[in-house]
């Protein structure tokens, strides 16, 4: 393991800041995410957010209130013996509609506090530029990434970020889960679909604009400042065959291609043979400007971070489903399932580690891993988090495993959730991931109070022991 190995915890704007209209932010597109039966087709970009209801509720506009109580958050993250945050930033706290020729202050004052608070705690910042986050009004102008304009929007945005915190962030992540574009379109991208379109085409064609707008901004990276260190994102998890039928084993490798699609671009610099196959067969035809593939070829990032939750399970026959939430998924009975019907797979994430160190051999980030549970508050207040534990235990173990075993390079670790905050998929308080108990519901109700849980406890002795 590195003597520098970063252990820490990780959140998003989106799901934790709140203050959603204040001090010159602009709308966001996850503020036009709501809760309830409506949450998954404004995702899929299926449902426009300009038809729902006026009493719907959009839980990412109060959040928990990070933003008024980032301070004490910070001081309860150093209390843990973090190394390391990994946070996003607002792109609409900088650029309220994005086209602004001129930053908000009030916003990238925020995020220079925020920063230098864990500065003074000696916690390395990990920034996410782009986490399910993008001014509404390129949406709502643009079309969002189907425009190439946004690639302009989005480089003078890292610019500013670049320049405001020279020297202070060392760590940028370009795009959080760029793979979750494919799967929940307009949460990962803002993207809208109009009746007659091709969906495949629209997405890939997005897609391209944001490989792009990664490369040029880790060119810019590097530019400003030398130190700079610039990765990808993935959502991660190794796809098993439901059998060794063939036929469920070819399944699987192209189910991996699918995610692997987007770090093969941007960690190899080119688009590889079979998604050129793939386009083919589909009809896709990509907008792309001369210097587009010498970009994609001459500006790879200097990682890969990855989200793991858990592993997948695939068949050409019909199966029960399993959990995941996004990626569809047979369900495997090798492993157990959480609350929300994900299966549990430590040693899965081993694998996904090992395949993906495999494949490109450079340093790994685990970015998010974490289990959702519903808390049980007790009458002294305490909250007996077992359960959380336990993963963490096992997927830090296999973690390690990967580590020391089979000699994969990675740069950190950062619990997701390691406060209670917004789900992404559901939009609900209650599928809680953190070490920290927030005072919220999933109506909104609550008075946003922090306490300790037993796994506030477990992380803080487990750091201990890890820096001695």
């Amino acid at each position: 393991m590195r003597d520098n190995f970063l252990w820490g915890g990780a959140t998003a704007a989106n799901q934790c800041e709140g203050a959603w209209d204040r001090d010159g932010r602009g709308p966001s597109l996850v503020d036009m995410i709501p809760h309830g039966p409506n949450r998954l087709p404004i995702m899929l970009g299926q449902m426009d957010y300009r038809s729902l209801p006026q009493d719907s509720y959009f839980p990412a506009r109060e959040a928990i209130g990070f933003y008024d109580h980032y301070q004490e958050d910070i001081a309860l993250f150093a209390e843990m013996g973090f190394k390391a945050y990994r946070f996003s930033i607002s792109w609409s706290r900088i650029f309220p509609t994005g086209e602004e020729k001129e930053p908000n202050e009030a916003g990238l004052a925020f995020y220079e506090k925020l920063i230098d608070q864990l500065l003074a705690h000696q916690i390395e910042p990990i920034v996410t530029i782009c986490h399910f986050d993008l001014p509404l009004s390129l949406i709502e102008r643009y079309g969002s990434w189907r425009s190439r304009h946004l690639i302009d929007c989005y480089l003078r945005y890292c610019e500013t970020l670049f320049r405001r915190f020279k020297g202070k962030v060392r760590y940028w992540i370009t795009f959080n889960e760029i793979n979750m574009l494919l799967h929940l379109p307009f949460m990962g991208a803002g993207l809208l679909f109009e009746e007659g379109e091709n969906p495949l085409q629209v997405k890939y064609q997005a897609a391209h604009h944001e490989l792009v707008a990664s490369s040029l901004a880790t060119k810019l990276a590097h530019e400003i400042d030398s130190e700079n260190q610039v990765g990808c994102m993935l959502a991660a998890g190794s796809v098993y065959p439901y059998s060794c039928k063939p036929e469920d084993v070819f399944e699987a490798l192209q189910k991996d291609r699918e995610s692997y699609f987007f770090t093969d671009i941007q960690v190899r610099g080119a688009y590889p043979s079979y998604a050129k196959k793939f386009f083919e067969k589909e009809g896709v035809e990509l907008a792309m400007e001369v210097n587009d593939e010498a970009i994609l070829r001459d500006y790879t990032v200097d990682f890969i971070s990855l989200s793991y939750y858990n592993s997948r399970c695939v068949s050409t026959e019909a199966h029960e489903e399993g959990g995941g939430n996004v990626f569809a998924s047979a369900k495997n009975p090798y492993l157990t399932y959480s609350q929300w019907g994900w299966p549990l797979d430590p040693l899965g994430f081993r694998t996904t580690l090992n395949a993906l160190y495999d494949r490109y051999q450079k340093p790994l980030f685990v970015v998010e891993n974490g289990l959702g549970v519903r808390d049980q508050l007790e009458e002294d207040g305490s909250i007996q988090d077992d359960d959380r534990i336990a993963y963490l235990e096992s997927h830090i173990a296999a973690m390690l495993a990967a580590i020391e075993e089979d000699g994969v390079d990675i740069l950190g670790y950062t619990a997701w959730g390691c406060i209670d905050l917004i789900s992404a998929t559901s939009g609900e308080m209650s599928k809680r991931y953190g070490f920290i108990h927030v005072d919220k519901d999933d109506t909104g109700q609550g008075s946003l109070k922090r306490s300790r849980k037993k796994s506030f406890d477990w992380y803080k002795d487990f750091l201990k022991k890890m820096s001695i």
